[in-house]
This record gives structure tokens, sequence and C-alpha cells, in this order.
């Protein structure tokens, strides 16, 4: 994404200084599903989310990127990608299924497609 004259540039730059070993660097899951937001908006690239998916998931995994539960982002791509829950929700599942829990109270329906878990309403 060249979406931005400076930032685009210098973001390239910070990535492949990380992807090669040269920098580390670590982020959080709020600034994650933050770009998951932007790059799904109708004000932003508007990308589906296999795309998301397809762009983000090579970063996150880079060894020098460091954040808590980075070991369950290919799942919360999977849900996202394929489930049609929103990235929050990928994430729940995930961590839920990370945590080897299957039971969650909710009363959103859709976490019903995922056919790991278990819905309960409060």
């Amino acid at each position: 994404m060249d979406d931005h004259a400076t930032h685009s540039p210098a973001a390239r730059t910070l990535f492949e200084g990380i992807e090669r070993g040269e920098r580390k660097a670590w982020t959080s899951a709020l600034v994650i599903a933050e770009i998951v937001f932007v790059l799904s908006s109708r004000q932003g690239p508007h990308l589906s989310p296999l795309e998301i998916r397809d762009v983000l998931l090579p970063l996150i995994e880079l060894p020098g990127l460091q954040f808590a539960e980075k070991r369950i982002y290919r799942r919360v791509f999977d849900v996202y990608a394929t489930h049609n829950v929103d990235f929050v929700d990928a994430y729940h599942v995930a961590l839920i299924e990370a945590r080897r829990e299957s039971e969650l109270y909710s009363f959103d329906k859709h976490f019903d497609r995922i056919p790991t878990l278990v819905r309960r309403e409060p």
C-alpha cells in the first residue's frame, strides 16, 4: 500500500529492516485491530478479509516483530477470512481455542458459525 508519500516508504523501510533481522519492534493486538479496521474501511482501501489476511499475516509473522498472543494470528485470520465474523470476534475465537476452551457467552449468533465453539446466551 503506497497511499502516503512519506509514511508508506518509511513504513516499508522499517518492515524491510525487521525482515532482514536488522531491527526489532513490538506492537499490540489493538494496533493490529486498528490496521484491519482501516484496511477494511470504505474510506480506506476497502480490502476484503482475504486480502487483509494476505497483506498482514506475512508482516505479523516476521520473527523481529513481537507482541502478546502472536501465535494465534494465523487462526484469527482464518476465522476472519472464512467465517464472516468481524476481526475482534475472530480474535476471541482464536483466543478461546488457544485456551483449549469451547464455550462462550454471547448474544451474537454469528459465533454459531464456528464449529469449535458452543455459544451460550447469558
